[in-house]
């Protein structure tokens, strides 16, 4: 399995993952996440696991071994993930960490795969007596690494003494427009809500062409972002559906098609008409676990074997508690900046193109940020209304 075909399938785990969010924690407000940060913590603790818990989540990745998920992932930091902006190009962070108690010690064979495919720094501590001091730290990493977006990936409560390893991924992008858009023909115009209603927002504007495909119910926007000197070609998506209400039926239909992202991919510039983006910025988080036990990843929150963790006994004890999940995203004039942070806290168990088309975001709508060289989705999310943050 190449890194092309590796990365198709990452993104359809996404994509229903979105589908799930929006389902149960999105329909009456804004969203925006990162699939790839869940899969990176998700393939940490495959690593971790065997038996009928690995296979669980190998299914789940949709890869057929654990040595293929971990050369997926060093493939990705390698590739996917080195700074663009030195060369002009977008500035990019991807940080994986794990806090293990002082009372383990990680099985060399463990180690060696967060060492060398997830690059993890790891740090020895102790939960047993400094819980919270832990909690603070994990988020302290967060912070830094997502150049101070996300401050609390950890809620207050969820690490205790019976915590024994958090593992944790960090994910930062801010990319300049390729063509920014002239702050000065921003204007205020009615966005309509799914209730009925509208507010006014500030929209942005433009009178190039732009990338935009026409399809059976929607439209789909490319916004390239300005590119370094090395291959890698970034650009948000935005899916728009012709119904006002259309929101709903177009993240179902995204969120149940295996590789629908490709084929539904602007490449041709068109001349516009009418053209308005709104600015938007969003914070979100939530409890990841629901949603990923109801798409079928159990048995590592249960009684899962995750005995390749660890050097002792204990380690038949483990489970994972709960995974939590922030992101942010700001898109304005100038580009996007957005981060995303997860965490996963395991614990003893408590025994087709017209010749000018216009482009009005004005009513709810999808996006994502995306790597186009390999396809790589880093963000997805909706707006439903762009002042609600």
């Amino acid at each position: 399995m190449d890194l092309r075909e590796s990365i198709g399938n990452q993104t359809d785990v996404g994509l229903s993952i979105t589908k799930h969010v929006f389902v149960k924690e999105g329909k009456d407000k804004n969203h925006v996440f990162s699939p790839l940060s869940i899969h990176v913590v998700l393939s940490l603790i495959a690593a971790g696991s065997k038996g009928p818990t690995r296979d669980q989540l190998l299914s789940f990745l949709r890869t057929n071994s654990i040595d293929h998920l971990n050369s997926f992932a060093s493939q990705l930091v390698a590739v996917v993930f080195a700074d663009g902006s030195p060369s002009g190009g977008p500035r990019l962070s991807f940080a994986d960490g794990i806090w293990s108690d002082k009372s383990l010690s990680l099985k060399p064979s463990f180690k060696h795969i967060v060492d060398t495919a997830y690059k993890a720094a790891i740090a020895q501590v102790d939960f047993q007596t400094k819980a919270a001091e832990v909690c603070q730290e994990v988020n302290s990493w967060a912070e830094k690494e997502t150049s101070g977006l996300i401050k609390e990936v950890l809620p207050a409560g969820s690490v205790d003494a019976l915590t024994r390893l958090i593992f944790a991924n960090a994910l930062y992008f801010k990319g300049a427009w390729n063509d920014k858009f002239d702050a000065s023909q921003t204007k205020d115009y009615d966005f309509y809500l799914l209730s009925g209603g509208s507010v006014k927002v500030p929209f942005m504007t433009s009178k190039k062409k732009q990338f935009i495909s026409a399809f059976d119910g929607f439209k789909v926007l490319a916004l390239p972002y300005k590119q370094g000197e090395d291959k890698r070609r970034f650009s948000m998506y935005f899916f728009l559906p012709d119904a006002e209400d259309g929101l709903p039926a177009l993240v179902d239909k995204v969120g149940s098609e295996s590789g629908f992202l490709e084929r539904h991919i602007p490449n041709q510039k068109v001349d516009v008409g009418d053209f308005r983006i709104p600015r938007f910025n969003i914070s979100f988080g939530c409890e990841i676990s629901n949603v990923l036990k109801e798409l079928g990843v159990v048995l590592p929150f249960t009684d899962g074997d995750l005995t390749e963790m660890v050097d002792s006994p204990v380690g038949q004890n483990l489970s994972v508690s709960r995974i939590f999940h922030k992101s942010f995203i700001e898109v304005n004039e100038e580009g996007t900046e957005a981060a995303a942070a997860t965490a996963a806290t395991i614990k003893l168990r408590s025994m087709q193109f017209e010749t000018r088309v216009d482009f009005v975001a004005d009513h709810p709508f999808l996006f994502l940020i995306r790597e186009d060289m390999t396809g790589t989705v880093m963000f997805v999310g909706h707006v439903l209304n762009p002042l609600a943050a």
